[in-house]
């Protein structure tokens, strides 16, 4: 018998869960000294299981029902990841480490709420946008319909936080959202206007209601869905006044339900997102 995993996925946003015991012998076993090792070795999809992120439960917090350890592929934490929530929320509760359906989560972008729901997806109360520069955390203090320019073409974007940094860019019907991620993510990930770098949003405009999506995302690069940064779009269309504030977001791997009634001048109603969590084998890795 060896080290027991659980992966789960949400919209193709795939997670590897373990409890902290069974970290705990990765480490007395000297396969992994830090969380963040753990997750370099794991995530990796040649030489590891493969993976977005990985998440380990915390049953040692006192503000909240119970917390987690995020990390991202590339061992970096991460204040916050939607998908990621969902999955995590399923796995404690089908577990027993939490006895209710909703229930609160001790995150680095503070106290998260999900609610199983009864036809197995699971609503999350993303908690309020952040929209004040300085907060994000973004340099120039213009941060909406900031021009930004990279290699051949100038964007204009949204900068705003959901516990993490995203800049979310709307372009034309006809473009491509994949090859705009994969050319332009990773330099607007690391441009200097993000001091801890910055999710990055392609997004087009189907309906009032309804958004297409292609996320680069921070320490990942391109995913099949990203959950923060379907919240950070939605937000982002309401505040340019492209949709409605009840939306559904179409990414690569499955669609989320994204809710804010909130708008620029009052921006400080909860997101909510209803999304699948689904799991995908559990193991013992050897």
């Amino acid at each position: 018998m060896g080290i027991k995993i659980t992966k789960m996925q949400g919209c193709g946003n795939d997670f590897i869960i373990m409890n902290y015991e069974e970290y705990k012998i990765g480490e007395m076993e000297n396969r992994w000294s830090t969380m963040s090792e753990a997750a370099k070795q794991l995530c990796n999809r040649n030489f590891g299981v493969g993976a977005d992120g990985f998440i380990v439960p915390n049953t040692d917090v006192r503000d909240a029902d119970i917390g987690w350890f995020f990390y991202n592929s590339d061992g970096t934490t991460a204040q916050m990841c939607g998908n990621g929530i969902r999955c995590f929320a399923k796995y404690v509760f089908d577990r027993g480490l939490v006895k209710k359906d909703e229930f609160t989560v001790n995150t680095l972008a503070g106290i998260i709420t999900p609610k199983l729901m009864y036809d197995g997806q699971v609503r999350v109360n993303m908690s309020k946008p952040v929209l004040e520069s300085p907060k994000i955390p973004f340099v120039p203090s213009n941060n909406f319909n900031y021009k930004i320019s990279v290699k051949d073409r100038i964007f204009e974007g949204n900068a705003i936080s959901m516990g993490n940094p995203h800049f979310v860019i709307f372009v034309d019907k006809e473009e491509n959202l994949l090859e705009l991620a994969k050319e332009y993510g990773p330099i607007i990930e690391k441009s200097s206007e993000f001091p801890e770098k910055t999710n990055v949003e392609f997004a087009k405009i189907i309906s009032d209601e309804k958004i297409e999506l292609q996320v680069w995302e921070r320490g990942c690069g391109i995913t099949l869905a990203c959950g923060t940064g379907a919240c950070a779009t939605v937000v982002a269309g309401v505040i340019d006044g492209l949709v409605e504030h009840s939306v559904d977001v179409k990414l690569l791997g499955g669609t989320v339900h994204i809710d804010w009634p909130g708008n620029k001048f009052a921006p400080f109603f909860d997101v909510n997102m209803i999304g699948p969590a689904e799991y995908v084998f559990n193991a013992d890795i050897i």
